[in-house]
């Protein structure tokens, strides 16, 4: 295995489980939303004020294209998955790991959806933006982990670390 890429919902830990699941495998890791940033010299969510959702998205899927990398634990923004070029490109990289959430999990845990760097349409509620995205991440999925019922990083840290295990 060269890469793992852990693709889902913002708040389903794809930077913070990635992070440590990076540094128990030995990896690097990457955050596509701070390279986005980086590029573009603002943040998320100022990118979006400015540009909206689409010119965002082709940000997003630019910066994914640049991505070349070996032995990296990546975390993309959730939007990845509106883009097929991002997201073939991502598989090519190395196998993708579905850090699934319910949406009242999710609902709990995203409570700045208007300051969060969050790609969506106006009038767009979160639950709408789960609805769109879910049936893809399952379908570029090579693993789903349930991460929403798991307590705690630890015990989510594991699933994860046990599922790339197994890819």
């Amino acid at each position: 295995m060269d890469n793992v890429t852990l693709i889902g919902m913002p708040g389903s830990g794809k930077s913070s489980i990635g992070v440590v699941l990076a540094k128990v495998l030995g990896f690097a890791f990457l955050d596509t939303d701070l390279l986005i940033q980086a590029r573009q010299g603002a943040l998320l969510q100022e990118l979006l004020n400015a540009h909206g959702p689409e010119a965002f998205l082709d940000m997003e899927r630019d910066a994914i294209l640049s991505v070349r990398c070996h032995r990296s634990v990546l975390a993309p923004g959730g939007s990845c998955v509106l883009r097929e070029a991002s997201m073939a490109h991502l598989k090519a990289l190395g196998p993708l790991v579905y850090l699934q959430v319910d949406y009242p999990t999710l609902e709990r845990r995203v409570t700045n959806l208007a300051t969060r760097g969050i790609a969506f349409a106006p009038g767009q509620t979160l639950r709408d933006v789960y609805d769109q995205r879910a049936p893809l991440y399952r379908r570029w999925a090579d693993v789903t982990v349930d991460v929403g019922h798991l307590q705690g990083p630890a015990a989510t840290l594991e699933a994860v670390r046990a599922a790339v295990a197994d890819l």
